[in-house]
């Protein structure tokens, strides 16, 4: 950031109390998906991750990290990646997206309705509303074509500004069709969300979170299930989930 000209609050090692740093390289390193990078402070606090068990029948065994295994074709092609944008490639990329991002948040900011949340500083604009249900919003995007996250407390949406979103006319297509759909909403303001968005907004006024929390569980059993069900043949299948 700082050398792409847009100086920022410390945030990494100069502050005291950061111990480590995590980044995903699959996502602003344009590496393959399946990589990260795990950055401590110091070795100190590098042992705290290694496992070793020094008296198996098999032999030692130690690993440096959770997984035991791992494959070394993705980490073979995210430092390929790496090398080939380049640490100039990264500056200029950084340049584009956060210009891009302040040009986002200064139109969105000129529309009625809606509002930004916060004060961005880096890439990801947050967009709600005290106007309307902002899911409607969400689904009225996701119907014109934008995959968007959804986020919750508060209920609002945001854009992840990415190298897409610096080619040339992306973001006014985007302020356009936002102008259009709000305009749409405003003539009903006080209608309620449906799709899926409802049933988002509905996990998130559950009060006892405990439960939400016990339904994904439940969902992520089903996802790993192996138990039969019954056919009109008699015959037993594996359950689709």
């Amino acid at each position: 950031m700082k050398k792409a000209g847009f100086p920022v609050a410390p945030f990494d090692f100069a502050l005291e109390g950061v111990t480590s740093i995590s980044a995903d390289t699959h996502k602003y390193g344009y590496a393959s998906k399946g990589t990260s990078v795990l950055v401590y402070k110091n070795k100190m606090y590098r042992r705290a991750q290694f496992f070793c068990l020094s008296d198996w029948p098999g032999g030692i065994y130690a690993t440096p990290t959770l997984a035991g295994s791992r494959a070394g074709g993705l980490i073979a092609a995210c430092w390929a990646s790496m090398m080939a944008v380049g640490e100039d490639g990264y500056i200029e990329w950084t340049r584009k997206i956060i210009t891009t991002s302040r040009k986002l948040q200064a139109e969105l900011r000129k529309i009625d309705a809606i509002k930004v949340l916060g004060h961005p500083e880096v890439s990801v604009v947050a967009i709600g509303s005290d106007r309307f249900a902002i899911y409607r919003l969400w689904n009225a995007l996701n119907d014109r074509g934008y995959n968007l996250n959804m986020l919750q407390f508060p209920s609002s949406f945001h854009i992840c500004v990415t190298q897409h979103w610096t080619q040339e006319g992306a973001v006014e297509r985007l302020i356009s069709i936002i102008k259009e759909c709000v305009m749409e909403i405003m003539k009903d303001p006080k209608k309620e969300v449906d799709g899926v968005a409802a049933l988002y907004g509905a996990a998130q006024a559950i009060p006892d979170r405990s439960l939400v929390k016990e339904v994904t569980d439940g969902f992520l059993e089903a996802c790993y299930s192996t138990s039969s069900m019954p056919l009109d043949n008699g015959y037993l299948a594996p359950a689709k989930t």
